[in-house]
């Protein structure tokens, strides 16, 4: 089914619906609604779905594009439709400053932080003078096109559908692009992303910008649709309730954040018309119920409505890859000595407290040279791996990448000189599919950025981008699951899918961390060819792997640790008989 198909179908429906001879005025207005609060749950889903930021505040936003609209456009006679401009600046311009204290936070002091500076907000509109204060602002404009003014909920339904399809389309396709991926992989954790070079924070910000400029423009229409604006529907109750549209609907989908919407608002309205005319109008009984009825609705769908009907519709699509990744360019070399080494570590100390992980190890890595890092559990070879690739600072110690100093160097920074890795535990994202995981490892070799993406115009680089994934997906063997989930997979092909993901950078250093694990004799097999192919190119591997047998077969050099320290180093014959290795790791000889 081609992309724009669905598209096309949901614009013809809306379009129609108020078309529909009779249909009452009051069911135009609640469609108007549910417009305006899918705009805010569409940011949250790229928000709190996709990004994994949860936010309770966004009805604050909202009140900045309705307050910047309502004032202008009383004060100064300015046309609605110029003041929209200023309107989505003013809530970009907030979630700034707001975006660059919040996004820092973690755990439970996000959502925190986000209520804090809602109820804020909220208590400040209802103070300031020139807002109104509690009454704040009415006689706002109606929007206008030509002679027709929108004073009716009729007219003004086609600019309010027009805007959630165009923020769904742009939604869409920030997700479908470079971008997009670098802010689904934040959902899993920073650490795998950062290793490609993504910047956590500027994405998370990026995102948290772009679903307050969402809201905003939610708050822009409101404004001119209600024609008066007070703080009331900017609380931190909306906020709320801006959080839950999107949770049910299915945080993680852009049409959920529409369906969510209508799911609430028209339960929401049905319960109010009718619970009072079944128990005498006594209390607010429709609030309980509509509690109790989304927690029911969760407990059936807790990834949300839209998911859940998907999966009643199992269609599977495949994605086309046309491009040529032979455009696509090559990572800048750093260069150096052919002779010197590629990686050196010289005396490297990790000390958490009073316990030395890392104790004064030493070793190198030659050009098209593979060597072992071996030990007991506990040993610090994983945490090795964090030094050398900037995740963990040094305590002491040096670690040189062509003869440049990379200890405490961050992440986005050690990738840039040619080290790519894998993970002990494996850091896919589940619901990617396998090119789109692996495609995350080029992040660095693209250059499109938001607003090409959000316009279309990123093709040609997104092209090359996925090509080049799908050609190392190719290249170890898992042609066949390209458009799988990564969560779908074993636990072994996952681990190959890691590795697909890390020569997608087009790495010099290639890090592995127990490749082999959970692989087959005969996928250990095809794993081992695949890299003594890459050493023959000219790559070099460092690889952490308990398999004794796989490192014994493969590996020109072997690094022992022992409790952080290197107790033994040279080839793997030199090894088999290190009495040293023999007591602490290999076992007792019989």
């Amino acid at each position: 089914m081609p992309r724009w198909l669905p598209i096309l179908l949901f614009a013809a429906v809306m379009t129609a619906l108020p078309l529909i001879p009779g249909i009452p005025p009051f069911w135009i207005v609640l469609l108007d609604n549910i417009g305006l609060a899918a705009l805010v749950a569409m940011g949250l889903v790229l928000l709190t779905g996709v990004g994994g930021l949860t936010s309770f505040g966004q009805a604050a936003f909202c009140g900045f594009g309705a307050y910047t609209t309502a004032y202008i456009t009383t004060v100064y006679g300015i046309s609605p439709w110029l003041a929209l401009p200023a309107s989505l600046v003013v809530a970009g311009i907030a979630a700034v400053l707001l975006g660059l204290m919040t996004v820092r936070l973690s755990g439970h002091y996000l959502p925190l932080g986000t209520i804090a500076w809602g109820i804020a907000l909220y208590y400040l509109f209802s103070k300031l003078d020139f807002l109104g204060r509690n009454d704040g602002i009415s006689r706002v404009p109606p929007l206008s096109i030509g002679p027709i003014d929108m004073y009716d909920p009729h007219t003004i339904y086609f600019v309010i559908w027009a805007m959630v399809l165009i923020s769904a389309v742009l939604t869409m396709n920030l997700l479908d692009s470079r971008t997009g991926r670098a802010i689904r992989a934040l959902r899993r954790g920073h650490v795998a992303a950062e290793a490609f070079g993504v910047q956590t924070a500027r994405a998370k910000l990026l995102v948290f910008i772009y679903a307050a400029v969402l809201a905003g423009l939610s708050g822009w229409l409101y404004a001119h649709f209600q024609r008066n604006v007070n703080p009331t529907p900017f609380g931190p109750q909306a906020g709320i309730e801006y959080l839950f549209i999107a949770v049910v609907g299915g945080a993680g989908y852009v049409w959920g954040g529409v369906l969510g919407a209508a799911i609430v608002i028209i339960l929401k309205e049905v319960l109010q018309g009718y619970l009072p005319l079944l128990f005498g109008g006594q209390g607010q009984l429709e609030i309980i119920v509509f509690g109790i009825l989304l927690v029911v609705l969760l407990q059936l769908a807790p990834g949300g409505v839209w998911p859940w009907l998907a999966n009643l519709v199992p269609l599977k699509f495949r994605r086309a890859v046309t491009g040529n990744a032979d455009g696509l360019p090559a990572r800048e070399r750093v260069g150096g000595s052919t002779t010197a080494p590629l990686l050196k570590v010289e005396r490297a100390r990790k000390q958490f407290g009073g316990v030395v992980a890392v104790n004064d190890v030493s070793f190198e890595v030659n050009a098209a040279e593979i060597v072992a890092l071996i030990g007991p559990n506990g040993a610090g070879k994983s945490t090795t791996f964090n030094l050398i690739t900037g995740i963990l600072t040094t305590t002491g110690g040096r670690i040189e990448v062509h003869g440049k100093p990379v200890d405490n160097t961050p992440p986005q920074e050690v990738v840039k000189l040619g080290i790519a890795r894998t993970f002990q535990h494996v850091k896919l994202v589940p619901d990617m599919t396998v090119l789109e995981n692996v495609a995350i490892g080029a992040h660095l070799r693209g250059r499109s950025g938001a607003i090409t993406s959000m316009l279309r115009f990123d093709r040609g680089d997104e092209a090359k981008l996925l090509a080049e994934a799908a050609r190392q997906i190719e290249r170890v063997g898992l042609g066949a699951e390209i458009d799988q989930l990564a969560g779908s997979l074993s636990l072994g092909q996952q681990r190959i899918v890691e590795i697909a993901r890390a020569l997608c950078a087009d790495p010099e250093l290639l890090l592995l961390d127990e490749p082999a694990a959970g692989l087959r004799h005969m996928e250990k097999q095809r794993l081992a060819a695949l890299l003594r192919q890459l050493k023959d190119s000219g790559m070099s591997v460092l690889l952490v792997e308990h398999d004794m047998g796989f490192v014994m077969d493969l590996a020109d050099r072997i690094v022992v640790l022992d409790f952080g320290t290197r107790i033994a180093e040279g080839t793997p014959d030199a090894i088999k008989t290190n009495p040293d290795v023999i007591k602490a790791y290999l076992g007792a000889l019989a």
